[in-house]
């Protein structure tokens, strides 16, 4: 299936993999339309994706302003939704857990996918795609992400049981492992290399790399309900 002359909205799409899939498309023949909560954030990526590229501001965790954002976007043939919340620092379980902290990533990352298909499904083609964004703590949990853990575990089973009610719309998600993204900006080279130095890529990915798999299902006609994982091998080391 070509790309060409159709429509891809992609929440969260102004930086890391968001940016990566909305550059992706564009090169595919797309056009594209990205959401972000910063009008700042907006101006500079649609001035870097250049032609073809449009956005406009959303609040995923206002419906609100999810609602508005695609009364105002046009019909789409595919929504990709990669928005993240990574200032939360007091989720890790324990004595200084902070129980509104986690409701907030939870409401960026599990509820706010959940409006944002709410509201773009009058607009989205019969025959379009969704795409949601899990990690890799979803198979391979770690010290202290307990709560990412969860999260990303519940949207990999969440497009299951989605894939089934919006059929046929098709319904999957892209696991990511380590990308090289601006959350990692605050990573040396050398830690970066440390962390990947045991897989069989023994490199961070990059989003042009996990931009493909976003790609795939969109293409992929006869594809829902599905899990990729894209990892350099992360999950085998």
């Amino acid at each position: 299936m070509s790309l060409a002359g159709q429509r891809v909205v992609v929440i969260g799409g102004t930086s890391g993999i968001g940016r990566g899939v909305a550059r992706a498309a564009l090169d595919a023949g797309a056009t594209v339309h990205i959401g972000s909560s910063s009008a700042e954030r907006l101006d500079a990526a649609l001035a870097r994706l250049g032609d073809g590229a449009g956005g406009g501001l959303i609040d995923v965790r206002d419906e609100a302003a999810v609602e508005a954002f695609f009364a105002s976007s046009g019909p789409l043939d595919h929504l990709v939704f990669s928005a993240g919340d990574w200032a939360r620092g007091k989720t890790q379980i324990g004595p200084k857990f902070d129980l509104a902290d986690a409701k907030a990533s939870f409401d960026t990352r599990f509820w706010g996918a959940l409006l944002t298909i709410k509201h773009a499904l009058p607009q989205l083609a019969a025959n379009g795609s969704i795409t949601l964004t899990s990690g890799l703590y979803a198979h391979r949990p770690a010290k202290g992400t307990s709560l990412t853990t969860a999260l990303t575990g519940a949207t990999e089973h969440l497009i299951k049981g989605l894939a089934i009610d919006l059929a046929p719309i098709r319904v999957n998600v892209v696991t990511a492992g380590f990308i090289d993204t601006e959350a990692w900006a605050g990573m040396s080279d050398e830690m970066k290399q440390g962390v990947t130095a045991h897989y069989p890529l023994a490199r961070p990915g990059l989003p042009s790399e996990v931009a493909e798999a976003y790609l795939y299902f969109m293409r992929a006609g006869y594809t829902t309900g599905q899990v990729s994982i894209v990892d350099g091998g992360g999950l085998i080391a």
